[in-house]
Formats: C-alpha cells, sequence, structure tokens
C-alpha cells in the first residue's frame, strides 16, 4: 500500500475481532513513530507495547471498554521536557496510524480516554514521574470498517489568501 492510499483509507475503529497482533507488526509499527519529525531532533519520545491479556485488561476501565477487543495497545510516552512534545507525539502517532492501515490493522487515538486516566495507566505502565503519557493506541485486527465523510478539498484549501 503507497503512502496515500493510506492515507485516503484510515479511519479510527474501534471495533477489533481480538486476534493478536504480531511482535513483528508491533516493531514496524513503532519504528515508523522513530522515524516522525521532532523539534530540533530532539526525539522525545519512547513506547509501551501491550500484549500481555492481564495487562491490556487493567488499561479497560469500565472493564467492558471495547478496548478489550484490541489485539494490542501502544503508550506513547513523552519527555515533556522538550519544547515541542506535543507536536512531535502527534507526528509519531500519526505515523503509527498510517502504517496500522499499510499493515491491516485498524487503530484508534485514545487520547481523551488517555487523559481521564492517565494516573492509572501510568501506575499500570510504570511510567516514571519525569515522563507524560500522551496516549494509547489500540491496535487490532478490525471488526469493522467506518467510513466518515471528509470535507471536499474545495471547501478547505485556499489559494493565495483567505
Amino acid at each position: 500500500m503507497d503512502v496515500f492510499e493510506a492515507i485516503y483509507t484510515r479511519r479510527t475503529v474501534r471495533k477489533y475481532n481480538g486476534a493478536p497482533v504480531p511482535q513483528s507488526d508491533l516493531e514496524r509499527i513503532v519504528d515508523s513513530a522513530r522515524m516522525a519529525a521532532s523539534g530540533n531532533n530532539r526525539q522525545p519520545w519512547e513506547f509501551v507495547a501491550v500484549t500481555e491479556p492481564g495487562i491490556l485488561a487493567k488499561l479497560c476501565i469500565p472493564p467492558d471498554h471495547w478496548l478489550n477487543n484490541a489485539g494490542a495497545v501502544i503508550a506513547v510516552i513523552m519527555d515533556p521536557g522538550s519544547r515541542w512534545w506535543v507536536e512531535d507525539a502527534s507526528a509519531a502517532v500519526q505515523n503509527m496510524l498510517l502504517a496500522c492501515t499499510a499493515l491491516g490493522f485498524g487503530a484508534c487515538w485514545m487520547e481523551g480516554y488517555s487523559l481521564r486516566n492517565e494516573e492509572v495507566f501510568r501506575e499500570v505502565l510504570g511510567i516514571p514521574d519525569n515522563r507524560k503519557l500522551f496516549t494509547l493506541l489500540a491496535i487490532g485486527v478490525a471488526d469493522e470498517q467506518p467510513m466518515k465523510e471528509k470535507k471536499t478539498l474545495q471547501d478547505v484549501l485556499h489559494w493565495q489568501h483567505y
């Protein structure tokens, strides 16, 4: 799949069939994040890949959360001492979302969910105090293929001035 096909077909997926995500695919997904642009090339990121069912269950709040059927979760951990840590994390996550699509997986960027439950997730994942949990990325074999309408190019593109 080329990059444009991944961009045009990527959608947020919240329904998975429960199949595991192979370690080699998770490594490729995280490696794509590692290659993202970052301010002053600081690369202020680290990642925790979770595939162990017992740990995945602890990331489900409430216990029957749809995340239960994901094959894996990748936690994006950032050094907040970097001036552009939010932008850098966003670039890394976008690369992972596109990599998931290219590899045939569905994924969901769970930032609001991560922020609401950050203290619990920090403890479950052993995140040090000097790092920030940016988000969890749920990954799995999709059990749905959502199709949301996007604004047209003409609706969002302006030439020379607004």
